[in-house]
């Protein structure tokens, strides 16, 4: 009898003392708890493991800072963020063609039609002319979407004053941007920039984030590609010098696209 009751006090006392996990010590819990312990466990390795892959294979999730995805709201935020973004350059990019063309791209002929001179007497081509239409439909798509799912602010169409030299930035109003066009002053508009969006990571308005910039290439299979300024300086390059992040770009085939060196 002494024998059985020194095994029954054995087990009493392997059953109440605290037991290993590759999740911690747990000390002794009913099976339901213990279930619910790993089941939580479970789904937080699963969420890391999302977060990794998904950084891997996004452009836009890699180039935003983790404490500002920290503040997104949802874990899906991100991803929701660079598909919208991408669906506003397709719906733009539908609806100015079918103002001209119905249900079909223009092709490379009428992409280089001229169709108007600017006031100096410059021509515009139908390209040109749908790409500004194309991204004032985009801008207003993606104005929305930003409002729900960016955590901070964001700039559209902010137009800088970039001194490289003196590695400085400065904004310029709409009123004097506005100002100078209407007086023919574009002069004055030289060693300026104007991205489409700017995303800031908290209320300092002259740093970004994010710079992402639409691009309606036409005829539609064109690549989508920065201005370049000269044969080392893009588009691309000064935006991120002048404003720090990275410079990404948006179209209808490629969505967001990863920056080229």
């Amino acid at each position: 009898m002494k024998s059985l009751w020194v095994a029954g006090a054995l087990l009493t006392a392997c059953a109440g003392g605290t037991r290993a996990s590759r999740h911690g010590e747990l000390g002794y819990v009913d099976s339901e708890t213990a279930g619910k312990a790993r089941h939580a466990a479970y789904l937080a390795e699963q969420a890391s493991a999302r977060a990794a892959t998904r950084a891997m294979v996004s452009p836009l999730v890699r180039a935003i800072p983790p404490a500002v995805l920290a503040l997104m709201q949802q874990d899906h935020d991100a991803d929701a963020l660079e598909q919208q973004l991408a669906a506003c350059a397709v719906q733009a990019e539908q609806l100015g063609n079918a103002r001209y063309f119905q249900d079909r791209p223009p092709t490379r002929q009428e992409c280089a039609e001229v169709v108007e001179t600017d006031r100096c007497g410059k021509p515009v081509t139908r390209a040109m002319q749908l790409g500004k239409q194309k991204h004032v439909l985009a801008l207003a798509c993606a104005e929305q979407v930003l409002k729900e799912l960016w955590p901070a602010p964001f700039s559209i169409e902010q137009r800088y004053r970039y001194y490289p030299n003196a590695r400085m930035v400065e904004t310029v109003s709409r009123e004097k941007e506005s100002r100078l066009i209407a007086e023919g002053c574009t002069d004055e508009l030289r060693g300026t920039i104007k991205p489409d969006i700017v995303l800031h990571g908290d209320r300092n308005l002259l740093k970004a984030v994010l710079i992402l910039d639409f691009k309606f290439p036409c005829p539609a299979s064109n690549q989508p590609t920065w201005t370049r300024y000269n044969a080392t300086t893009s588009q691309q390059s000064v935006y991120q010098d002048a404003l720090g992040g990275q410079a990404l770009l948006i179209s209808p085939r490629t969505g967001v696209q990863e920056p080229k060196p």
